[in-house]
């Protein structure tokens, strides 16, 4: 089956460009083009996509706020974020709001193809070393400021101690390999942990783990 992608984009020859690419491969569909966020979440609830490529800063209803009511109105959509900047902070605040990794709209036609099909199949596109740069540029937000006392999540109870310990390895933002190796596992049972945090926890993705180990102060600041 082909991967049907919807493209929200503020710049019409971006939008063009994107379906150009994504038409020549066989897998894939461009299946609508949304030039600002409202329409993008209109035409999410009416298509249901598989992924959404999203602009993270359109006029109107932005990228951020349009990733909310898209995981909300498809929750079988994943959503990529366009942004001009690496470390964008709308760009972050849109993670939070249930986006599954974020692209550069300059990156290549063979790592833009990566990340659609990496999502598309349930995974983040955020490698661990990106994963980092976020945390170190971002720990107040993820955290809260570091100021207001946690508020514990009551889904927390629902893991074994093993999966805690995964979890918060993935908060640090390590890779399942290196996971693996700081907890003294194969690789395979880290992801199959991994897979079970998420189940237990309601998470859709890596990147939700990383906020919710950081939102319950799971990871040491000096992590």
């Amino acid at each position: 089956m082909r991967i049907r992608i919807l493209i929200a984009d503020d710049e019409a020859l971006l939008r063009m460009a994107f379906g150009m690419v994504l038409e020549a491969q066989p897998d894939m569909a461009a299946v609508g083009e949304a030039a600002d966020g409202a329409e993008a979440v209109r035409l999410a609830r009416e298509l249901r996509p598989d992924v959404v490529l999203m602009d993270v800063r359109m006029p109107g209803t932005d990228g951020i706020e349009a990733t909310r009511q898209v995981v909300e109105v498809s929750p079988g959509s994943r959503v990529l974020i366009l942004t001009t900047f690496d470390l964008d902070a709308y760009a972050f605040a849109a993670l939070g709001a249930g986006a599954s990794g974020f692209l550069l709209k300059n990156t290549r036609p063979e790592e833009l193809l990566t990340a659609i099909r990496a999502v598309a199949a349930g995974d983040a596109v955020l490698s661990p070393r990106i994963t980092r740069r976020l945390l170190e540029d971002f720990r107040p937000q993820l955290a809260g400021g570091g100021t207001a006392a946690a508020v514990r999540d009551g889904r927390l109870d629902r893991l074994s101690a093993r999966e805690r310990e995964v979890l918060v390895e993935v908060g640090r933002g390590l890779s399942n390999a290196e996971i693996a190796a700081v907890l003294s596992l194969a690789e395979a049972t880290v992801k199959s942990h991994l897979g079970r945090v998420l189940l237990k926890l309601e998470l859709r993705d890596r990147i939700q783990a990383v906020v919710f180990a950081h939102e319950n102060r799971l990871v040491p600041p000096a992590a």
